[in-house]
């Protein structure tokens, strides 16, 4: 395969209607999700109650990871976006999954209302984009652990993208507890909790998820 015809590719597969119509479908969800999370977060953060001890945080000093913290994660979601943008067919799942995730999240974070860790790192949010989907009582379960192990699994086939994806939840696990940002059980549940997010997205999705992984081919014209 030439250049010219790789370049080509992602406007072939922007091009049928049907992956077109799955990632609107797939974007609509999203915003959704994340209108969704919006309110839970501020339900949470307002009905927040107070600190509890943490075997892990109890012995952990408190470290400053503002800047990691915040735009580590929007670094993260530049690079999701940089592999569907390369293979568009990966959008819908991408984008359907990632829905999922929030919505599931969202309905966890409802029911308990713990305050935050007495000793937790100060962040400096001045982006409103990111105070719309941070919050101070969405503790459970850690999201920015969720996430990065959430798109491993998605691209479990490519051995590359696992281990890095697998590589940033695991460092992403690392600072929101060095931070006192999560409690533990925030971050050690989230690859429970996500492992089965990813395989109701795999069923409910599932023509997606076979796109996704699809090697075949995809013509800018129907035969």
């Amino acid at each position: 395969m030439n250049m010219a015809k790789t370049l080509e590719m992602p406007k072939h597969h922007w091009s049928r209607k049907k992956i077109l119509a799955s990632s609107l479908w797939g974007a609509v969800l999203l915003a959704l999700s994340l209108m969704i999370n919006y309110l839970a977060g501020t339900y949470a953060t307002t009905h927040a109650s107070n600190a509890v001890n943490d075997l892990i945080l109890d012995h952990l000093p408190t470290y400053d990871v503002d800047g990691i913290f915040i735009y580590g994660i929007i670094l993260f979601f530049f690079f999701v976006g940089f592999l569907v943008i390369l293979r568009p067919r990966r959008a819908p799942f991408v984008m359907k999954s990632f829905s999922a995730f929030i919505l599931i999240r969202s309905f966890f974070v409802i029911l308990t209302h713990l305050g935050p860790s007495l000793q937790q790192s100060p962040i400096d949010i001045n982006s409103y984009i990111v105070n719309t989907i941070t919050f101070n009582g969405d503790l459970f379960f850690s999201g920015h652990t969720g996430l990065p192990f959430l798109m491993a699994l998605v691209f479990w086939k490519d051995k590359k993208l696992r281990f890095t994806f697998l590589a940033l939840s695991v460092f992403f696990g690392v600072v929101v507890l060095m931070g006192h940002l999560h409690y533990s059980i925030d971050v050690f549940s989230a690859f429970f909790i996500t492992y089965g997010i990813f395989h109701i997205s795999s069923w409910l999705f599932a023509k997606d998820h076979h796109l996704l992984n699809s090697t075949k081919e995809i013509p800018s014209k129907p035969k």
